[in-house]
């Protein structure tokens, strides 16, 4: 088949009658929901790290690696919650538990403005990350239970690229809430940015109650027709459907090759993927040799770094699609890109003060922001995979791949980004340079 052939293929799939218009609605009314869960998810995560950048370290007292232990806080809270969070969905209805989960980090998130030292962070933090376990692998599990193996890819793009916007406009965020209402009502800017993220988190809490459609199996959707929910299930291969809890599914579970390899393959992705979500380019600035940058340039610069990995995921997925899901050829193109932006940056540690150095860094930083790519095709390819497998098995290793590479994450972030580490990150940029090639 050619290249054109294959193009007007993909751009113009044939599909049973009534098939169109159901895609359409579950693209609707999933990917906005999802969506807009994931951008409010990564807005809060983001804007803890604006928030350190526009006073909160000064108001706080931060010493040393405080904000990294917040941070690792947060991932042990998230570790625990990954396999019981998507276990819930087979007993409780994707529709109550994903809100549910919405309005406890919502609060927590407000609960965060009323903050007076880093310990109480800390705390808060660890039980945000069980309560947002849930939202990044929850929603994996759904869209490979409604979409088939060539809409998968780029749907898994949309939602990791609605995570990353979340990153990018949070830095607007708070530079807005930084200029207008800093000082207002005797509160910093920072705890206003905590308290307006949980304000836009509650009605999206509201709308997944009232609109998503839980899975083809058990929707009630009052916009499908009974023979678009039939449609719907006959989309998906047959599977069956066991009870999970029992010693002998998890035995099984846990010695399966397809958990450990593709909990293995997430592990070095994200790490390498780490280099761009540890707020190494806003801690480089803070802590800039020669330049002093302004509360508006902290958090407006930055965001060129998720802008490059929204390019790239929607790039890198589409792109897997239409090759009929290779999404192994972004293992390679992440590998080249970890080693060459931590090359560059440790070219420019060399001579710090040279204005050279700094676009140097830019650069690199931005560059890196592409790595970002592999979180939409590597859950798919683990969704491509197991699409014949029990559905609570393919669960557990959605789950066990966010748990590795977080578990990982939780003391890596410590050893290797240490903010009393910047700005050069010496250790973090050879680590970089040969964990891609252990791919």
């Amino acid at each position: 088949m050619t290249t054109r052939s294959r193009l007007r293929e993909y751009f113009h799939a044939e599909y049973q009658p009534g098939e169109r218009k159901l895609v359409q609605k579950i693209d609707f009314f999933i990917l906005t929901f999802c969506c807009l869960s994931y951008f409010t998810n990564y807005l809060d995560r983001s804007n803890l790290n604006n928030a350190y950048v526009s006073g909160m370290k000064e108001d706080l007292g931060f010493v040393g690696d405080q904000l990294n232990q917040i941070n690792t806080c947060f991932t042990i809270g998230y570790v625990i919650g990954q396999i019981p969070a998507n276990l819930s969905l087979h007993y409780v209805k994707p529709r109550y538990f994903f809100p549910a989960c919405m309005l406890v980090w919502a609060g927590l998130t407000m609960v965060t403005a009323s903050a007076r030292n880093p310990q109480s962070i800390m705390a808060i933090r660890f039980f945000q990350g069980v309560a947002e376990a849930t939202t990044f692998v929850g929603t994996h599990y759904i869209l490979g239970s409604w979409y088939t193996e060539r809409e998968l890819g780029k749907r898994s793009g949309i939602f990791t690229a609605s995570g990353l916007a979340g990153t990018m406009i949070g830095g607007f965020i708070q530079t807005g809430i930084h200029s207008s209402l800093d000082g207002r009502n005797g509160l910093r800017g920072w705890r206003w940015l905590f308290i307006m993220d949980g304000i836009i988190t509650l009605p999206v809490a509201l709308y997944g109650f009232l609109f998503f459609p839980d899975t083809p199996t058990t929707t009630g959707a009052f916009y499908l027709t009974e023979s678009e929910k039939a449609l719907a299930v006959s989309r998906v291969p047959p599977v069956e459907d066991r009870t999970p809890v029992s010693w002998t599914f998890f035995k099984n579970s846990f010695s399966s090759w397809f958990f450990w390899g593709f909990v293995v393959l997430w592990i070095i992705a994200g790490e390498t993927e780490s280099f761009s979500s540890n707020a190494l380019m806003a801690l480089y600035m803070k802590s800039h040799p020669t330049t002093k940058y302004s509360v508006p340039q902290l958090n407006n610069y930055p965001t060129g770094v998720p802008a490059v990995g929204i390019v790239s995921t929607l790039f890198w997925a589409t792109l897997t699609d239409f090759l009929s899901g290779k999404r192994y050829l972004v293992g390679y193109f992440i590998g080249i890109t970890g080693v060459a932006t931590s090359a560059m940056i440790l070219a420019a540690s060399k001579d710090p003060t040279n204005p050279a150095s700094t676009s140097v860094v830019f650069g690199a930083y931005y560059w890196a922001g592409a790595v970002y790519a592999c979180q939409a095709t590597f859950f798919a390819w683990a969704n491509d995979a197991l699409r014949y497998e029990d559905h609570m098995f393919r669960a557990i290793v959605l789950a066990g791949m966010n748990l590795g590479s977080n578990a990982v994450n939780a003391w890596w972030s410590i050893v290797f980004y240490g903010a009393s580490m910047a700005p050069w990150f010496i250790v973090s940029h050879y680590a970089s340079d040969y964990a891609p090639q252990t791919r």
